[in-house]
């Protein structure tokens, strides 16, 4: 039982809980330079962002074998074994960087300091590992993903109101989880836009819905969890990452009831009472207010006339748009989490996110 206790620790904490912050300073703080770099005569930002996005496989896998307490020359190495299980996971690269980084970096663990040519062995090994189990695994993972797509893409055929509370539910545990909500939006093509060859009105539904459902996740978690992590909590969910929370949820999974209940509301609520759609980019779908690209998604979509956004705009939009990503996911997440507190479910240190 020991041993297990300490495996769970290793692996479904420790390493995850590196691969989250691996993945907000590469991917997740470019995606926020890339929307300061929408701001006029600051577009540099946005190349800025663009590099470090491209480095997430490699930040993460890092992360990870930093996390096992790798060798340097493991941990070196397994920025080449994250590039190709991000590259070959596809919607799924960030959980097949979890798994390919640990094996990867646990067999080159075996070798490393072994022998006189460890310069050549240990970088040798470990990236053999990595790329072979990247070309083997990673792209079943990658299927595996796609049944979730599957999924949502028959939920958003569906009527508005069904539609709207699957699609927030789905999408925003997809954000949270280690695989990417915006790829899986980007590859349903989950907008209106008359400029996406296959878009169409339902779609444009299913994607205001997934914009809910990721808010409501990270608004949600960054409130709940305020009192164990203050401002740089709230920050760093709020518009980086809900995923910070996941070796947290794997010890405790009740504190993910009240972000969830949160998006099966505001879901429904965004497409069927405020008339939210999504005409701007797909990607921005699964975003959330991560750099706050889900809502300016939706303002995009509002803007471009290129679009074909259907309906004018009307002030009962913008307030839904300020209710569904902001104040809706922070009062509900903030009300059910505290009823799971009286129940005894919920206690403090459950959420307290690892400062090291």
């Amino acid at each position: 039982m020991q041993l297990l206790k300490k495996l769970f620790k290793r692996y479904f904490i420790d390493a995850m809980g590196a691969m989250a912050q691996g993945l907000f300073a590469s991917l997740l703080i470019g995606t926020i330079f890339k929307a300061l770099g929408m701001i006029p005569k600051l577009g540099f930002l946005a190349e800025i962002g663009g590099y470090a996005q491209a480095m997430a496989g490699p930040a993460m896998a890092a992360a990870i074998a930093a996390s096992l307490k790798a060798h340097p020359l493991v941990i070196f190495s397994s920025a080449a074994v994250g590039y190709a299980a991000n590259l070959l996971g596809g919607k799924g690269g960030p959980f097949a960087v979890f798994l390919i980084a640990i094996a990867a970096a646990e067999v080159g663990m075996l070798v490393s300091k072994k022998t006189r040519v460890d310069i050549i062995v240990t970088p040798f090994v470990t990236i053999l590992v990595g790329g072979l189990l990247s070309i083997l695994v990673a792209p079943y993972i990658d299927i595996l993903v796609g049944y979730i797509s599957d999924f949502i893409g028959w939920a958003s055929l569906q009527a508005p109101l069904v539609a709207g509370i699957i699609v927030s539910v789905v999408i925003g545990i997809c954000l949270t989880l280690p695989i990417s909500s915006a790829a899986i939006c980007a590859g349903l093509l989950l907008t209106g836009s008359l400029a996406v060859e296959g878009s169409s009105e339902g779609l444009a539904i299913a994607g205001a819905a997934a914009v809910a459902g990721c808010c409501a996740q990270m608004v949600g978690f960054a409130v709940i969890s305020f009192r164990e992590n203050r401002w740089g909590g709230l920050l760093s969910q709020g518009i980086g990452t809900s995923m910070l929370q996941m070796p947290n949820i794997v010890r405790h999974p009740q504190i993910w009831i009240a972000p969830t209940l949160a998006s099966a509301i505001t879901g429904p609520l965004a497409v069927c009472v405020f008339g939210l759609r999504m005409y701007g980019a797909a990607i921005n779908s699964g975003m959330g207010t991560c750099g706050l690209l889900g809502p300016i998604g939706l303002i995009l979509g509002w803007l471009d006339k290129e679009n074909g956004y259907p309906v004018p705009v009307t002030a009962l939009n913008w307030v839904g748009l300020v209710l569904v990503c902001f104040v809706l996911p922070a009062l509900l997440s903030f009300l059910i989490n505290e009823l799971l507190r009286k129940l005894g479910w919920v206690k403090d240190g459950y959420m307290k996110l690892d400062a090291d």
